[in-house]
């Protein structure tokens, strides 16, 4: 219960601030091009400093950095649910981050020294991995929950990070009296290495925020400098961690081309649900106007999708060539994505007018169960077939000494590439809806719908911003199709080993394969 009660709020961590998104951006002004930050600072932090956790774990006793790491991260969401502006709100998700890179890996580890080898250990990986596979839908829906409540003077956004002082107090209190300490070993720690790629993905996310800003844009000195800074930090990185003695990377793990192959395709492919989550908990409630709990319930297909293609895959994945089934889950994913890519609304003079002034709203526009539902469960079931093969794959032919850093580069792959995905995406989408944006402003001039009063401009302005945005997201999500579909592509031309190569149980402890 304290292991998975930990886990738990770092997988609820990862989605329950998209909900709040509409609410957190407009309570403290944070801006379109810095809304992003709010899911990636958690994402970049928590990634970038994940396999260091589990170093530490090692080193200087796995309880103890477990507590630590929830301590900080108790701490982290103590500062954003009571966060008076952007910078208070965005340092307090890095923290979090951090926090979650402590006490997760460690959390896993736990499970090793605290449960006998056998039917009890075994029991106790699953219950993880259930808890890691629905948190993420239970965030969501917790999250619609509690940022529609009201406490006296506390917005309900706020909420959505104050629950987890309590409930990582109590796991904090119980695990020094119900969990026994590992042995500290000297484990070298390649602390320069994880400060290094940390910086460089840091500075290339900002560098692609930058330039989607309509104020600074591609030829902008800063977003040059951000970008070079990326790679050449990220070129230290590589070089870094061959030459150091005890990487934090082992560059060895990407030798074999199957196993790089599922490496990339698990930093690809996140990408996309880090986008879909994002822009689409946006776009139902900015221009369809749904409540936040609704947008929380809309998405639990999700959860459906997901298990439905990850039992498929566990049950297929000793009979069907890797190939098959991820090529497959990625090209369905990506389907998924292009299919939202279709939702529209009315953005002719005409149209918009109507709306403004008090006729059919924009997000009428939009039907759930034809145009988003089914494709959100498209999507999880094409996640759910790619990602437990590509769990297999990737830790296929790992040596025993380096099978916990095989486990942790893949979970440290989903979270930069979601990251990386979500700022590339981001990008993308404020480009198309600021062009669309003056597009719609000069069809409006031109047929003469000024507005008679300031109450209908102001109407009219958010009408045309539902209109811009909604063209935003579309563009990312279209782009985000192509992207995993260049996965797919790489899945299929690429990934050569056999199904009778892999055997599920032989999978580290601790990986989820089903």
């Amino acid at each position: 219960m304290v292991i998975c009660t930990a886990q738990m709020m770092v997988v609820l961590d990862s989605t329950i601030a998209n909900i709040a998104l509409p609410y957190i951006t407009a309570d403290l002004d944070i801006s379109d091009a810095n809304r992003q930050w709010i899911v990636t600072g958690y994402a970049l932090a928590f990634g970038g400093f994940l396999l260091l956790g589990g170093r530490l774990g090692d080193q200087l006793g796995r309880r103890r950095v477990f507590v630590m790491g929830l301590l900080l991260f108790v701490t982290a969401s103590a500062l954003g649910g009571l966060a008076q502006n952007e910078a208070m709100l965005l340092g307090s998700r890095a923290l979090q981050g951090l926090g979650a890179a402590l006490a997760s890996p460690a959390a896993l580890a736990l499970i090793t020294t605290t449960f006998p080898p056998g039917p009890e250990r075994n029991r106790a990986f699953s219950v993880f991995a259930a808890i890691a596979g629905v948190g993420a839908a239970i965030g969501l829906v917790l999250g619609g929950w509690l940022t529609g409540l009201e406490l006296g003077s506390v917005d309900g956004w706020r909420l959505t990070f104050l629950i987890n002082v309590p409930i990582g107090l109590a796991a904090a209190w119980a695990a020094p009296r119900l969990l026994d300490e590992s042995v500290p070993r000297d484990v070298p720690l390649d602390v320069p290495g994880a400060v290094i790629g940390t910086a460089g993905l840091v500075s290339l996310v900002y560098g692609l925020a930058r330039a989607g800003e309509e104020a600074h844009g591609w030829g902008d000195p800063w977003t040059i400098a951000a970008l070079a800074a990326g790679v050449v930090l990220l070129v230290a990185f590589v070089v870094v961690e061959r030459t150091v003695k005890n990487p934090l990377l082992p560059l060895r793990l990407f030798a074999e081309r199957s196993r790089a192959v599922a490496f990339v395709s698990m930093m690809i492919t996140p990408a996309a649900m880090f986008a879909m989550f994002f822009f689409l908990s946006l776009l139902v409630q900015n221009v369809v106007g749904w409540s936040p709990l609704h947008t929380g319930l809309a998405f639990l297909p999700f959860a459906v999708g997901i298990v439905a293609g990850a039992t498929t895959s566990s049950k297929l994945v000793t009979k069907i060539d890797p190939r098959f089934l991820a090529g497959t889950g990625t090209a369905v994913a990506g389907l998924g994505l292009f299919l939202f890519s279709r939702v529209s609304v009315g953005d002719s003079p005409q149209r918009l007018v109507e709306a403004a002034t008090g006729g059919t709203p924009l997000g009428d526009d939009i039907h759930y169960w034809t145009q988003i539902g089914p494709w959100i469960v498209m999507m999880a079931f094409g996640m759910g077939l790619t990602f437990v093969t590509m769990t297999l794959v990737a830790v296929h032919g790992i040596p025993a000494e380096d099978s916990g850093i095989g486990s942790g580069v893949l979970n440290t792959m989903q979270q930069v590439g979601g990251a990386l995905g979500l700022a590339t995406l981001s990008t993308v989408a404020l480009h198309f809806a600021n062009d669309k944006a003056d597009s719609i402003a000069a069809s409006l001039q031109s047929a003469g719908g000024g507005a008679s009063s300031a109450e209908t401009q102001k109407a009219l302005e958010t009408v045309v911003g539902q209109a811009a945005f909604t063209h935003g997201a579309t563009n990312a999500f279209l782009v985000g199709a192509f992207m995993i579909w260049t996965a797919s592509a790489m899945l299929w031309i690429f990934l050569s080993i056999k199904h009778e190569d892999l055997h599920p149980e032989d999978a580290p402890e601790g990986v989820a394969v089903a």
